[in-house]
């Protein structure tokens, strides 16, 4: 059962990789956060965080979401079961020689 969790994480990692964000992703516009997460990205989510609460961040290509601890509040980046920060694929940009 384990090995076939982790096929399922590794298939979806790639898929998700292979994924763009779409520019007009739909937010509220009280909050900033997303109206709702990618299906791809809440299948991977470790399931310790608010998935309610989450933005995404183009200039790092990451999602994040809202962790209200303790002390403070904070934006932390939404990782997989793993551990590993999601994050779409950036799209490589074309070096300029002169």
């Amino acid at each position: 059962m384990k090995k076939c969790r982790r096929v399922f994480v590794a298939v979806a990692l790639l898929a998700l990789g292979a994924c763009t964000v779409p520019i007009d992703q739909a937010t509220d516009k009280s909050t900033g956060f997303l109206k709702e997460l990618p299906e791809g990205v809440a299948l991977i989510a470790a399931p310790y965080q608010n998935l309610e609460e989450v933005i995404f961040k183009p200039e790092d290509g990451c999602y994040w979401y809202r962790h209200v601890g303790p002390v403070e509040t904070t934006m932390l980046p939404l990782r997989t079961v793993e551990g590993r920060p999601i994050c779409t694929q950036l799209s490589a940009k074309p070096t300029v020689s002169s």
